[in-house]
């Protein structure tokens, strides 16, 4: 019985971390340098919110990688065909807080990563959104 308490304990504290806990904070790129690394091709978007939430409207050239993709572990060859280490990767969603945990896992495996804490909507205001 103790084993099992303890391991429902150890998997609530696993899902609460990786819920909450991030390293990663917002970038504090101005929106004026995020559009003139996406302009010169230094950086790309990475939009890491969900299918559904990808098809009411994204921005145009993002790369779509669903944190839950990320958190389930995608394999690094996978990644490494969609993204390009050389680049930095300006990831958001919805409002900031799952571009955070992306970053986290993104860093961890070499990428450059500069999570924004403007969300969708605010980011469509201001960048041409996709057809």
């Amino acid at each position: 019985m103790y084993r099992l308490r303890f391991l429902i304990g150890l998997l609530l504290f696993a899902f609460a971390y990786t819920c909450v806990a991030s390293a990663a904070e917002h970038t504090k790129d101005t929106l004026a340098v995020v559009k003139a690394n996406v302009e010169q091709e230094k950086a790309v978007f990475v939009d890491v919110r969900e299918k559904a939430e990808w098809e009411e409207g994204h921005l145009e050239g993002a790369l779509h990688l669903p944190l839950g993709e990320l958190q389930e572990g995608v394999a690094p060859k996978s990644l490494e065909e969609k993204l390009d280490k050389s680049k930095i990767l300006y990831t958001h969603c919805a409002a900031g807080k799952r571009a955070l945990i992306a970053a986290d896992i993104l860093e961890k495996l070499g990428y450059k990563v500069r999570p924004l804490k403007h969300g969708a909507a605010d980011l469509l205001k201001t960048f041409p959104k996709a057809e």
